[in-house]
């Protein structure tokens, strides 16, 4: 966190650069964050919702279409895939920044996750527009969200740290980031809940660490009920652990990072 308050500037103008860089060219701009969302929201909720008919319990009991239960879902995981599938080319794909030495390095993956939470806030956005108009209401715990994503986050600085680091001895990587960003879309209660599965099974999404995440984000936001407190504290340490793991390995390893690229 030192390092972040110490290069907070840069590290806004980064992700600010960031951001822009991605729609640069686009005739819709920025409008973009709003539209991806809501198209990759209709192809899923036609694949799972009328292809292969997926339901919820909850669904009846709070008049809730699958549309905005699976939304909340893709939301908590395309944040923690944008982090998982960016960072082992971070360093690479900055080598200019890598020759200069009087550049923290540090703060890469720092602009990275705050454009991943900016992508996340748009989505957020269409959520809230989209339940409002499908299911006519709003919980009040809806604001606990930031609460349930902050343990999310720190683990996603973690691991952006570490596989940033290992990124540049080893490029093969960022092949397996893609393939593992999928398998936990899959293998977690984002596409169906954990009841769908045989009982022997279910240890396979608890194991996923975007479960826990993905069912008290739509606790919160969908059923009206308070987080699991217990549970969000048990995820934090964990989550504080790998942020301090992944940024020592980080700080071990850049000095080799010239000489590697």
């Amino acid at each position: 966190m030192s390092v972040f308050g110490r290069h907070r500037s840069l590290t806004m103008e980064l992700t600010k650069r960031d951001v822009l860089g991605r729609y640069r060219g686009a005739s819709f701009g920025l409008l973009w964050s709003l539209i991806s969302p809501f198209l990759m929201l209709m192809v899923y909720s036609f694949a799972f919702g009328f292809v292969m008919r997926a339901r919820w319990p909850q669904m009846q009991q709070h008049d809730t279409h699958y549309s905005i239960i699976l939304f909340v879902g893709l939301i908590v995981h395309g944040f923690f895939a944008e982090c998982l599938n960016r960072s082992p080319n971070l360093i690479t794909t900055n080598a200019n920044f890598v020759k200069r030495v009087i550049f923290p390095l540090e703060i890469l993956p720092w602009s990275m996750m705050l454009s991943a939470l900016f992508h996340t806030l748009m989505n957020f956005v269409v959520f809230l527009a989209l339940h409002l108009i499908l299911d006519h209401t709003l919980t009040w715990t809806t604001v606990l969200l930031p609460v349930v994503m902050l343990p999310l986050v720190i683990l996603a600085m973690g691991v952006s740290w570490l596989l940033a680091a290992l990124g540049v001895y080893m490029r093969d990587i960022g092949q397996i980031t893609g393939v593992l960003a999928t398998a936990m879309l899959f293998l977690s209660t984002a596409m169906f809940p954990i009841d769908a599965l045989p009982h022997r099974y279910q240890w396979l999404l608890r194991l996923n660490p975007l479960t826990f995440i993905i069912d008290q984000a739509r606790a919160v936001t969908l059923w009206g009920h308070m987080p699991n407190w217990g549970g969000l504290a048990v995820y934090t340490v964990c989550s504080v652990l790998i942020f301090m793991g992944g940024f020592a390995v980080f700080s071990l390893t850049r000095r080799g990072f010239a000489d590697v690229i």
